[in-house]
């Protein structure tokens, strides 16, 4: 018994000292081929090992952009968008021409810009569900399809425009938050694609169409059931957006040019509409809502706008004339209501003040400046 044992253990140191004697061989093979490597031939080695690690990182990399893609639907119910600055409603409803709104650019974040972006796309895709093929919807959730810079900005002025038609929108948090990020976002898509000059044709349209909605809702008290919606305050809030998108010049003209042809129009229901009818002091507070529109973008921006390369000489020549025939206009209802005449004396007042300062000024036709000035 005593010698089995005794000859197990032998065997099993045996097989140890093989074992380690292996071990020793081996490792002293590696290190002579190692050290017979030439220089290039571990250059070459290196590089391979450089390249993997490269590859490896991309990999991961694609796997959370991947991830954060599928995360959309999650990131729209439960939204990561930082907290809007208070700065954009400052001066909310007040004269200020100091202020030329020019931060958008300083303050404009990348991070901002993609979370903005996953809030329009998944409302596309829930606009777009049923007219397309499987396929394409499934490319559509993912977020691999390109979109180029003119689609984001119709889909942007498309999310602007619903977004403003939500209820209560001056007390809602997260209605300042993202109406800051679109106003922001159209602002800087816009100029993007001025600067390349292409589809100017679809952008005109994109912007006149914004403009128009926007005048449209701002001038729209009552809501879709005809229960009463936001009140003034929405009323005028959405004033301040159209007042923030204006620090534009193409955005800022056409809107000037779109409120005088609607006050042009509302002159004349209010010259043959019944004072005593209900919907006249909805009328009125849309008169003194616009013009006062007409004066805050006048005030803030005509100076700027005239520093442009790019300033539309004749389309300032048609709104210009365009509020000197809204105030002829309004002339006529002068018996109804003094305070219409009055506060347009005082936008064109302050018109022909910033005009004076514009080189361009000089370049408008005689009669429309003798008009001005009349």
């Amino acid at each position: 018994m005593a010698e089995n044992e005794g000859a197990r253990g032998s065997d099993e140191s045996l097989k140890l000292a093989v074992a380690i004697s292996l071990l020793r061989s081996k490792v002293l093979k590696n290190v002579k081929e190692s050290s017979a490597l030439s220089p290039s031939q571990s250059d070459a080695l290196l590089r391979s090992k450089r390249k993997a690690k490269e590859r490896k990182q991309e990999i991961l990399r694609l796997r959370e952009d991947l991830k954060d893609a599928q995360d959309a639907s999650h990131c729209d119910l439960f939204p990561e968008s930082a907290a809007c600055r208070c700065y954009f409603f400052d001066n909310f409803g007040e004269l200020n021409p100091k202020h030329h709104g020019t931060d958008s650019d300083s303050r404009f974040s990348d991070v901002l810009r993609r979370r903005f972006l996953r809030q329009v796309r998944f409302k596309e895709r829930r606009r777009r569900v049923g007219s397309s093929s499987s396929s394409s919807q499934q490319r559509l959730s993912l977020g691999l399809i390109e979109e180029d810079e003119t689609e984001q900005l119709r889909a942007s002025v498309d999310f602007l425009v619903e977004l403003c038609g939500s209820v209560s929108p001056v007390d809602d948090s997260k209605f300042a938050n993202l109406a800051h990020q679109a106003v922001d976002f159209i602002l800087v898509t816009l100029r993007n694609l001025l600067s390349i000059g292409t589809n100017m044709e679809l952008v005109e349209g994109i912007i006149n169409s914004l403009v128009a909605r926007l005048i449209r809702q701002m001038c729209s008290p009552l809501s879709e059931n005809g229960s009463q919606h936001t009140g003034t305050n929405a009323q005028f809030c959405i004033q301040h957006l159209i007042r923030k998108l204006g620090s534009e010049p193409y955005i800022g003209q056409r809107a000037i040019l779109s409120v005088c042809q609607r006050i042009l129009v509302l002159a004349e229901r209010l010259l043959f509409s019944d004072p005593f009818d209900d919907g006249f002091p909805d009328m009125h507070e849309c008169m003194f809502i616009m013009i006062q529109l007409i004066e805050f973008l006048v005030a803030d921006y005509l100076l700027e706008w005239s520093k442009a390369e790019d300033f539309d000489n004749v389309l300032l020549e048609d709104w210009v004339t365009s509020i000197i025939q809204a105030r002829k206009a309004l002339e006529l209802l002068e018996s109804r209501n003094g305070l219409y005449v009055l506060y347009m004396d005082r936008v064109t007042g302050e018109l022909a003040k910033q005009l004076g300062g514009v080189s361009s000024f000089l370049k408008l036709k005689p009669d429309v400046i003798n008009g001005l000035f009349r």
